[in-house]
């Protein structure tokens, strides 16, 4: 008697998704460390282009969508903290330096 796996069917001869790799990235680069949303974001962009390229599981797709959205969405917060972060220490040094 044969039993039938519990998992999905693999694609034969496609690499697997790493979609819950990029998600899980993702959210925790918005949950918890921002310096992860870079590497969601352009995980997930050369993993859609592999899917669209029918050299990756597309089972993933969502996944990986979702995860690179959420790092694109980090790392654009992050680059925005950057910015304040900078013009902050300009304008404290500045006001430092200005007051007698």
């Amino acid at each position: 008697m044969m039993t039938q796996s519990p998992y999905p069917p693999h694609h034969p001869g496609l690499q697997p998704h790493r979609g819950v790799l990029i998600l899980i990235l993702g959210v925790l680069s918005l949950c918890v460390c921002g310096i992860l949303g870079p590497f969601a974001w352009i995980m997930g962009r050369g993993d859609l282009e592999q899917i669209d390229a029918g050299q990756m599981d597309p089972e993933g797709r969502g996944l990986t969508q979702g995860g690179m959205i959420c790092g694109m969405i980090s790392s654009v917060l992050l680059i925005l903290g950057f910015v304040f972060a900078v013009l902050f220490a300009i304008f404290a040094i500045t006001g430092a330096i200005a007051s007698p």
